[in-house]
């Protein structure tokens, strides 16, 4: 792909070491619930390794599966903005994922080789919020139509400044409005916007979501993230992964990912809680046989992916090889990943994580 294609966003790290450095201050910052809320600059606590130097970057063959990966997913969008033709395909979390998956690229709302499909999806995601503020479309849900909410508020807190169209805001300040009158008395969420019961699954989806939209500078109560951030650490279990439900249960490696990834996004980035659940990880370094032994595959590594880039140094070193062969030797012919939820997904899901080392999306940024 010819480089005039690429709009690259500059390190959000970079640009706040610089701002940080014209002030005088110290390019690091406390945990959430010390952090500035609403539009005001602060400089983010960095990864203990993230001055490290990781030489993997993305390869040219990988490239060039990311290169078919995006175009199968363009080829794949409806008028509307959704993709494919029934069911999952038109749901609103793979839509908001097929639109990161562009993202991460590089491709902006209008801008880039895949610009319209962006802005494409913005639309069918913004269309999809009711006066609540739930974004959902409910013809193409599944069982848990927070997690439709979840990566759409993510999607569209990512896109909230380089998109020219005013809805974003209030779209995005409504959905986190309502992820925050639904978290439950634990500190968690579960399937449906209500304050119910909770599993670290689908918290993990709204923490990812909050924290984006808080980095864009939506206002997010201290106490939803010190609730959450106590939620997560109490699904812990002594093995270092994380149970499903916290009336108890054993670990499993995709729901563990996303419980380092939940506490990384709380702005946690050293401890005991880190240290076990990395030392967890590292026993499902991806290979063909783990990709065929978990159903929840891609959103596994998706977790996977974002904890190891956060972890950086030899977790890094190790991972991201690992799953790039592995996804390069399942992509189809016509540049697709197969998924059980349908090929859109594990599409979208394949390309977000092969392009972690762009480093493009702020909430991946170290």
């Amino acid at each position: 792909m010819p480089d005039t294609h690429r709009h690259i966003a500059p390190s959000r790290r970079a640009l706040l070491r610089g701002a940080a450095g014209a002030l005088g201050l110290a390019a690091t910052a406390p945990l959430w619930s010390e952090m500035l809320s609403g539009p005001q600059l602060f400089a983010q606590q960095a990864s203990p390794s993230a001055d490290a130097t990781d030489a993997l970057v993305v390869r040219p063959e990988t490239q060039k599966a990311i290169d078919r990966g995006l175009s199968w997913l363009a080829a794949r969008q409806n008028d509307d903005g959704s993709f494919g033709g029934s069911g999952y395909s038109r749901n609103v979390a793979v839509v908001s994922l097929a639109g990161m998956a562009f993202l991460s690229g590089g491709h902006t709302p209008g801008r880039g080789e895949y610009g319209q499909q962006v802005s494409r999806a913005v639309a069918y995601v913004l269309a999809a919020s009711d006066d609540s503020g739930f974004i959902c479309q409910p013809e193409y849900t599944s069982h848990g139509p927070m997690y439709d909410h979840g990566f759409a508020t993510l999607f569209l807190a990512e896109c909230y400044g380089m998109s020219p169209d005013t809805a974003i805001r209030d779209k995005l300040s409504q959905a986190v409005r309502l992820i925050v009158s639904t978290q439950n008395h634990e500190g968690g969420w579960r399937y449906q916007p209500k304050a119910s019961e909770a599993d670290i699954s689908v918290t993990i989806c709204q923490v990812m979501a909050l924290r984006a939209a808080r980095n864009a500078g939506i206002y997010v109560p201290n106490d939803t993230i010190d609730r959450c951030v106590d939620y997560v650490k109490r699904s812990q279990n002594a093995d270092g992964g994380f149970m499903y439900m916290l009336t108890g249960g054993p670990s499993r490696f995709p729901r563990s990912a996303a419980g380092v990834v939940a506490l990384y996004s709380a702005g946690i980035y050293e401890g005991d809680e880190i240290k076990r659940g990395l030392e967890y990880l590292m026993l499902h370094v991806p290979t063909v046989e783990e990709f065929s032994r978990d159903s929840h595959t891609m959103y596994g590594q998706y977790y996977g992916v974002q904890a190891m880039w956060q972890a950086g140094g030899e977790h890094w070193q190790k991972w991201y090889p690992a799953v790039n062969d592995v996804l390069l030797k399942q992509q189809q012919e016509d540049g697709s990943w197969m998924d059980l939820i349908c090929p859109e997904y594990g599409t979208a899901m394949a390309c977000i994580i092969l392009q972690m080392p762009n480093n493009y999306l702020p909430i991946f940024q170290r």
